[in-house]
């Protein structure tokens, strides 16, 4: 594809990565970060320090915050890329991203970030939708396609086995998903660069809201979640994390 137009393409998108990492560490509350980690694998580490603890339990809520938000960035660029080298479309289907009609064969595409991404109840859930699409499609285009082939897409990693004989679908990790929508061996090469436009920029915006967001939570832990003592108060915040008086 035009070099140009995936650069350009990048350059307008990732900028909203940015932005959305943004927005979502200003939406922080302390009470929610606390809420939503394993407190007891914190005490189990030995961590004595507000500082070690507000940091380690927020960067790991902004890791998987961060996962999701750049998960949808690379969807949008697979389909972008399909577009312009494989004539591809954005799906109208419940539970496919994307489409591709090549040589009277149509490729149904779920797309993922990487190889890992869920449970079997998950990946149950995508075959069904892989199997409902094919009964829609065979009964919309009885006589013009041969054949529908469903593909679970990862932007980044590897599977060693590559055809889910019991899923019916072929699964196409990082090198080998690019090249499919790109027709092109080293694709998944070609975005590393553009990846990084004005990122230092950008981080160090980001970093200076995140040092606000720790130095914020510092002062709200001290105030609420010490004792006399100088020590954590791990009652208080595992109460807060798990306290659940339900009974069967």
């Amino acid at each position: 594809m035009d070099k140009n137009k995936l650069y350009e393409f990048i350059n307008d998108n990732i900028s909203d990565f940015h932005q959305n990492r943004l927005i979502s560490l200003n939406k922080l509350k302390l009470t929610n970060v606390l809420k939503r980690k394993n407190l007891y694998l914190y005490k189990a580490k030995n961590i004595q320090t507000s500082e070690e603890l507000i940091k380690s339990v927020t960067d790991a809520y902004l890791s998987s915050q961060e996962e999701t938000i750049f998960g949808e960035f690379l969807e949008k660029l697979a389909i972008f890329v399909s577009q312009e080298c494989r004539n591809g479309f954005k799906s109208g289907i419940e539970g496919i991203d994307l489409e591709i009609i090549d040589d009277r064969i149509r490729y149904i595409v779920s797309i993922k970030s990487g190889p890992n991404w869920g449970n079997s109840s998950q990946i149950k859930k995508m075959t069904d939708y892989f199997s409902k699409a094919k009964k829609v499609l065979k009964t919309q285009n009885s006589s013009s396609l041969i054949q529908i082939i469903a593909i679970n897409g990862c932007c980044y990693g590897k599977d060693n086995q590559q055809y889910k004989s019991n899923g019916d679908y072929y699964k196409l990790c990082g090198q080998a998903f690019w090249e499919f929508i790109s027709g092109k061996e080293d694709f998944y090469l070609s975005i590393i660069e553009p990846l990084g436009y004005k990122a230092k920029e950008k981080n160090e915006d980001f970093n200076i809201e995140y040092s606000k967001v720790i130095n914020k939570f510092s002062r709200e832990f001290l105030n609420t979640y010490f004792l006399e003592d100088g020590s954590i108060d791990w009652v208080k915040i595992v109460k807060l994390n798990s306290e659940n008086k339900l009974k069967i």
